[in-house]
């Protein structure tokens, strides 16, 4: 019964027709570590479980630290497109403040446990346990953590409680106290554990609830509007949501990353205690700390130096190019830490446009004639932002040039994002995969695996030769 929304892939636009592109930022992960549980199985995922934006926001890039006032540095590099060598490559790259676990405000947060009758298995409520375990090895004694779980109805397992040596043993004895059954009233699991997160809220805290589930809501509260809606109210109120999806079978992955981007959160799928480990350990400042909320991007095309642009991932963030000064428009959000990286395939001007020719206009003609399009610049980042807890989002462009820069000549960060987006492209069977294949994503990537401290990058390349026989026979 797993469910996976349909995306229609992003097409070229011609800069004459759209020389802006406007999208949300996104630092799920989740569609990579469900993608490695496929082909671990030795099968390929669906093409609606691949999101390219979240397979290339899964690795980390040597991108420069943040100055000033600013909570993000931003990256930009051009280069040749590997899998058509007449395109060029752009990649964006975001770097958020890193924050250590001992500089971060205490912690007001509510775990929110699916325990029906499908969690009944080693892949979901006993891997949650162990998963919450290390997280809780992470707080400290101004941390505090309540427990609410929810099967035929809800309950509050734990009251909030402090994180002190004593603390952590009844968190500890209520967590591992759980067992499964019954069927899922997700809705009222959400009501109970937000009221318990507002009950103990402060302004100088990061309050959030962590809903860890395998996906399904069957009881009581389960429309997608009542929940955006719930989630909408007690975000607006300062309460943010992490969404965490475990197990097989039953992974509503649509309506989890619904839930998570409403809720001023990230959405991440717990497929091992590895990964665990990777989301609640390694990275846990950006999983609870947000440092900037509704970021959002617009890039405008130079028509003198671009035809056609294409933007690879990030099918469901885009906005229309109105809503990027609008500060009534909600947008993804970065947490302490994280990396987003964007990939544009660019086609120069002179070349042709893959999608088909349109009539020319018959009542009016597109002249360019600004002197900064006359430069080189190929393009203008812009970039908007609010604080945590800001109503008012703050503005800062970059102008990006061109050097001509061959991809064998380009960094590790471009070539490594590169050959991951390449091989999302091979696994959705994109019609712009263009001449990619596993091989060129195999050899191009182990040249640009660089230092690969955890292992996450030789791992990915062990993925692509599980995929190679696969995509072989599809």
């Amino acid at each position: 019964t797993e469910q996976y929304a349909h995306q229609v892939e992003n097409t070229f636009k011609k800069v004459l027709d759209h020389p802006l592109s406007t999208f949300g930022v996104d630092v799920d992960t989740a569609s990579y570590s469900n993608m490695r549980r496929f082909l671990n199985g030795h099968r390929l995922p669906p093409a609606g479980a691949i999101r390219i934006e979240e397979m290339v926001n899964y690795f980390t890039y040597d991108y420069k630290e943040p100055k000033g006032d600013i909570p993000f540095s931003v990256n930009t590099e051009i280069a040749t497109c590997p899998w058509n060598r007449k395109h060029r490559l752009l990649q964006v790259g975001l770097l958020g403040k890193k924050v250590s676990v001992d500089d971060m405000p205490p912690a007001n947060l509510v775990f929110l446990l699916d325990v029906s009758g499908s969690m009944n298995s080693p892949n979901k409520l006993p891997l949650l346990k162990q998963s919450f375990k290390v997280l809780l090895k992470k707080l400290r004694p101004q941390d505090r953590v309540a427990i609410a779980v929810y099967a035929g109805s809800a309950g509050l397992a734990l009251p909030s409680t402090p994180c002190t040596d004593d603390g952590k043993k009844k968190i500890e004895n209520a967590l591992f106290s759980l067992r499964a059954g019954g069927s899922t009233a997700g809705g009222a699991g959400i009501k109970l554990a937000y009221n318990v997160a507002l009950a103990n809220m402060s302004k100088k805290a990061n309050n959030r609830v962590i809903l860890a589930t395998d996906g399904d809501f069957n009881v009581g509260v389960s429309s997608d509007s009542e929940l955006v809606k719930l989630i909408e109210d007690r975000r607006d109120k300062g309460v943010f949501l992490t969404v965490l999806a475990l197990g097989t079978g039953n992974v509503k992955d649509a309506k989890m990353e619904l839930l998570a981007d409403k809720g001023n959160g990230n959405y991440g799928y717990i497929d091992t205690l590895k990964e665990a480990k990777k989301v609640l350990g390694a990275e846990i400042s950006g999983t609870l700390l947000t440092i900037a909320k509704d970021v959002k991007l617009q890039l405008e095309f130079n028509p003198q130096k671009v035809a056609a642009y294409r933007l690879i991932g990030y099918e469901n963030r885009l906005m229309a190019k109105e809503d990027f000064n609008d500060d009534k428009k909600d947008s993804g959000d970065m947490g302490a830490g994280h990396t987003v990286t964007a990939l544009y395939e660019i086609v120069p001007n002179g070349q042709s446009v893959p999608g088909g020719e349109v009539d020319e206009l018959r009542y009016q003609k597109r002249v360019v004639s600004t002197e900064a399009a006359a430069s080189k610049e190929l393009v203008t980042v812009k970039l908007r932002f609010k604080k945590p807890l800001g109503k008012r989002s703050r503005k800062v462009v970059f102008p990006v040039l061109d050097k001509g820069r061959a991809f064998d000549d380009a960094s590790e960060n471009l070539r490594w994002a590169a050959m991951v987006a390449q091989f999302g492209q091979l696994l959705r069977n994109s019609k712009f995969k263009g001449t990619g294949s596993c091989e060129q994503v195999y050899e191009f990537a182990e040249q640009a695996k660089g230092k690969d401290l955890n292992g996450y990058r030789q791992e990915f390349l062990d993925l692509v030769e599980k995929a190679t026989p696969l995509l072989a026979k599809r």
